[in-house]
């Protein structure tokens, strides 16, 4: 893929890739805008810290799927 405003992949980064996934990586997103949505559609799993939850994505590529760009975009204008 090319990049663009909707693509971006830096093979350059120290953490590149950081999720295991086969096919175009998109680095758009490389911190999650969702990481703070308790419902994202992504696929997180949660770290017991005494009381807390600690949301743990480290397993989710939903953001670096080129084809999400625009679903992401979608939840984060109906957030507002």
């Amino acid at each position: 893929m090319e990049n663009s405003y909707k693509y971006f992949q830096n093979k350059k980064c120290k953490y590149f890739p950081c999720h295991k996934y086969n096919g175009d990586f998109n680095c758009m997103f490389c911190f999650c805008p969702m990481y703070k949505l308790d419902n994202c559609p992504g696929n997180p799993s949660y770290i017991e810290r005494g009381d807390k939850n600690i949301k743990d994505c480290s397993n989710c590529v939903f953001p670096h799927i080129p084809d999400n760009y625009d679903k992401i975009m979608e939840i984060l204008r109906s957030e507002k």
